[in-house]
């Protein structure tokens, strides 16, 4: 998730999406417990999500699926890595409930 930042002598500003995520977590701490969390900073390159996903795949808020996991049909795969990955926060809050027990977003 992306920490927040300063832009042009404006800010801070925060990611919507990632505020889903973090709203979710949250809401389902025993989820947040079960989880690696990774905070990159708001410039890119993004090197640790690079190093997973590839120059390609940068965007903020990501879950970066368990290698061997099967991935959901949201889950998007690399072409460089091959690493499954699910980028939009509301799938990956929906994702976390689903798998771990936490709360679900109202549809």
């Amino acid at each position: 998730m992306l920490t927040p930042w300063l832009e042009g002598g404006a800010g801070p500003f925060y990611c919507p999406d990632c505020g889903v995520v973090e709203g979710f977590l949250y809401y389902s701490p025993k989820v947040r417990a079960e989880i690696d969390i990774v905070h990159v900073d708001f410039p890119r390159p993004r090197n640790q999500i690079v190093e997973l996903l590839g120059q390609e795949n940068q965007n903020s808020p990501v879950l970066v699926l368990a290698e061997g996991t099967t991935p959901p049909a949201v889950a998007r795969q690399s072409m460089s890595t091959g690493r499954w990955f699910i980028d939009d926060g509301l799938m990956i809050a929906t994702y976390l409930a689903e798998q771990y027990g936490g709360v679900l977003p109202h549809p």
